[in-house]
């Protein structure tokens, strides 16, 4: 029997958790968002113009997820997540101009233009990748969160994934050493109702990803991953009761995508209907309307900040396309292979 003390029901952000972010605060939230949605169209656009290759997968529509959990790690704690990776990237504070670079395949890019799309990373910001093996980089998060309680450090990890990586056996694996070890790790699921073209209810045998951390004895929660400041709450506080010991701490995040699973896919799955009712709970307009509802911002902050977002974006895009591509030699560096030597 489930132990549904554990268990609360998919909540949205409190008014007290409305109250409690500032002007200055809010803002800086919506300008994230704005920022990550407006870095995607750009790229989007790029990739239709053949400037980008390989496989692109968007985050559009999931932005508060991000945002709102990262807001509620410190700048040391690791994050790992999944080949949709470019919002969490951005929320963590990399460079734009070095993010899209690394979409170009410039040698300007953060991974010197060889890791694309699915590969952002930077060590320097605790943030270790994008991985493109769906729930390959759960173990790595739960060595990260091991190092961490090894060495005695304050530190949390973050695995981030889909629901459709729930059902893999790294997924379980993984939840199970976790726990068994204590470690301080914090696994976030965003359920964005879609593994690829494949619809939750048909490819799990629960409806609720909550339900799978609790046969781990790890405590569990749903939120509304539309609502950037109830995300930043449950991070907070799940991050909190990890770092006092208490082990791995599960968040299910539910959200929708807008576009497809990557820029190839033909969407047949789902309706447009479908699309367009989900787009009625757009984390950002939702978002500002509770800053107006509350005093933090107005429309003219809101002006100004898409002026300055649409100004670091046509940045990006314009170091990225004058940026040059990697020299042949590239090739050989940063490659995990021992040196050989004749003789």
């Amino acid at each position: 029997m489930i132990n549904t003390a554990t268990v609360a029901n998919i909540q949205p952000a409190t008014r007290d958790a409305t109250l409690s972010v500032t002007r200055e605060q809010g803002l800086e939230l919506w300008r994230q968002m704005v920022l990550i949605r407006r870095f995607e169209e750009r790229a989007e656009q790029a990739y239709t113009e053949g400037k980008i290759g390989g496989f692109m997968h968007l985050y559009i529509g999931e932005e508060a997820i991000a945002v709102g959990a990262l807001a509620g790690l410190n700048p040391d704690d690791d994050v790992v997540t999944h080949y949709r990776d470019h919002g969490y990237a951005l929320a963590r504070d990399l460079a734009p101009n070095a993010l899209m670079a690394e979409l170009y395949g410039k040698a300007t890019g953060v991974c010197k233009g060889k890791g694309g799309s699915m590969h952002f990373a930077d060590p320097r910001k605790h943030f270790w990748g994008g991985y493109a093996i769906v729930g390959g980089h759960i173990p790595l998060a739960v060595g990260l969160a091991f190092a961490a309680q090894y060495q005695n450090q304050p530190r949390v990890a973050v695995a981030i994934f889909g629901d459709g990586a729930t059902n893999i056996g790294m997924f379980h694996e993984s939840l199970n050493m976790a726990k068994v070890w204590n470690v301080p790790l914090i696994i976030l699921v965003e359920n964005n109702q879609y593994g690829m073209g494949t619809a939750v209810q048909r490819a799990s045998a629960v409806p609720d990803m909550i339900t799978k951390a609790l046969a781990y004895n790890i405590p569990a929660i749903q939120v509304d991953g539309n609502d950037v400041l109830a995300m930043r709450e449950v991070m907070l506080n799940a991050a909190q009761n990890a770092r006092r010991g208490e082990g791995p701490q599960f968040i299910e995040a539910h959200t929708y995508r807008w576009r497809g699973h990557s820029m190839g896919d033909p969407q047949r799955y789902r309706s447009k209907d479908e699309v367009e009712k989900m787009k009625t709970r757009d984390p950002i307009a939702r978002f500002e309307n509770r800053l107006l509802e509350y005093a933090r911002a107005t429309q003219d902050d809101f002006a100004r900040g898409r002026a300055e977002v649409e100004r670091v974006a046509a940045e990006a895009i314009e170091f990225a396309e004058t940026s040059p591509f990697p020299d042949p030699a590239e090739l050989y560096t940063d490659v995990f292979a021992p040196e050989v030597t004749n003789g």
